[in-house]
């Protein structure tokens, strides 16, 4: 049995190896058909050295970065292959592709890159922190309490672009030595400024419930995820209800590691179709597309797992449904919204119209997440975090010009 494992491996990484050949051709055809970029354009970089399976954390942040680029034009360091094509198909910033480190040393001798922004935590953003005399900074795809929010990697980056002040309460807790109050900027959530899409549903009075799951995590202290342990029986319960319409939004990654979740998640996915094909007017949602917004703003009840879309829920100040992880080695940092907010548990997942009904008419549980959701994101209204993230990207932008002065 492990000899025909080991050749079903083998075969496999035969075939992604080949995959990413192509991968890599396409990506060079295309953008050498385009023409070089344009030289000493750009000074804001975002360095994204993920394949395409992550490539919801770069596109969460392209219509803020796309106001930013009016005034600072921006570009796009690409460094696999995979996300690289995922971006140059998108066609939403400019993309340079530089697999290996020489390629950005070159591209930097002609560019006044001043700015590089960091996504996400990539062992491979070690190899960008070499180039001195430009800010190294860290914002996320999104705000949560997960531990990777409080990583001491953190400091590998010159500032970092957080939320508001939970973030750095969190911050706080966690790291030692650490000048928060130099090198950290509150910027709010500046994605809320620009929910894009349209429900692909007419409204007939149908209570709508979003349920976006996380993946399954790649250790127990993550292991966050609650389709196998929640999903089948609240979706089933939704399903059953004419009063509700579901929306299902699992994220990207669910069964990468683990079959059976995998297996979960596409019994989920074939029950909403059967449930429409059964009843027309039920409308329920299967969503994987790349447009993030209209789930979040037009839900009345969401659920999601611990992740950042819990905090992207608390910023619409919607009511809101956080599944508790069944395995009690994930790590839960109660010390801000986990701690005040409303769990579903396993158990009850099955009795999910109950808890819906709660937190929709309880004015307690409103007032609660009106005070949270300024705790974690300041000042919500139309424009304003927009307005800091520019704000602080200025800011930067003068200090680079102190510090060109003095070397």
């Amino acid at each position: 049995m492990s000899v025909v494992s080991d050749v079903r491996k083998a075969v496999a990484l035969v075939q992604k190896a080949a995959r990413m050949r192509l991968m890599y051709r396409s990506v060079v055809r295309d953008l050498k058909a385009r023409g070089p970029l344009e030289r000493n354009r750009f000074t804001v970089a975002v360095y994204f050295a993920d394949s395409e399976v992550n490539m919801y954390q770069m596109r969460q942040w392209y219509a803020p970065l796309k106001e930013i680029a009016r005034e600072w034009p921006v570009v796009v360091i690409a460094r696999n292959p995979g996300g690289a094509r995922a971006l140059i198909d998108d066609g939403e910033l400019p993309v340079t592709f530089q697999p290996e480190v020489r390629g950005i040393e070159k591209f930097l001798e002609h560019e006044d890159i001043r700015i590089v922004l960091y996504v996400n935590q990539n062992a491979r953003n070690f190899q960008m922190f070499r180039y001195g005399r430009r800010w190294h900074v860290y914002i996320n795809h999104g705000e949560s309490d997960k531990m990777y929010m409080t990583t001491n990697q953190f400091k590998a980056y010159d500032y970092a672009l957080v939320a508001g002040a939970a973030a750095r309460e969190r911050l706080s807790r966690t790291l030692w030595a650490y000048d928060l109050d130099e090198r950290t900027i509150e910027i709010g959530r500046p994605q809320a400024d620009h929910y894009t899409g349209e429900p692909p549903y007419e409204p007939d009075g149908r209570t709508v419930i979003l349920y976006a799951p996380t993946w399954e995590g790649d250790r127990p202290a993550a292991h966050y995820g609650s389709i196998l342990s929640h999903g089948e029986k609240l979706v089933s319960a939704l399903l059953a209800d004419d009063r509700f319409r579901l929306v299902y939004r699992p994220h990207p990654r669910s069964g990468v590691l683990d079959r059976a979740f995998g297996d979960a998640n596409r019994r989920i996915i074939r029950a909403i179709a059967e449930a429409n094909k059964n009843d027309a007017t039920a409308q329920h949602v299967f969503d994987d597309g790349p447009s993030l917004g209209w789930q979040l703003a037009g839900a009345d009840v969401a659920v999601t797992d611990i992740s950042a879309m819990v905090y992207d829920r608390l910023a619409v100040g919607k009511p809101l449904l956080i599944t508790r992880p069944e395995d009690e080695r994930a790590s839960i940092d109660e010390g801000g919204y986990l701690g005040a907010c409303e769990w579903l548990t396993a158990e009850d997942a099955a009795d999910i119209v109950s808890h819906i009904d709660r937190v929709q008419n309880d004015p307690e549980t409103f007032h609660r997440l009106e005070a949270w959701s300024q705790r974690y994101f300041g000042d919500t209204s139309s424009g304003a975090p927009t307005r800091r993230f520019h704000e602080a990207i200025a800011r930067l932008m003068r200090e680079w010009e102190e510090w060109s002065a003095r070397t």
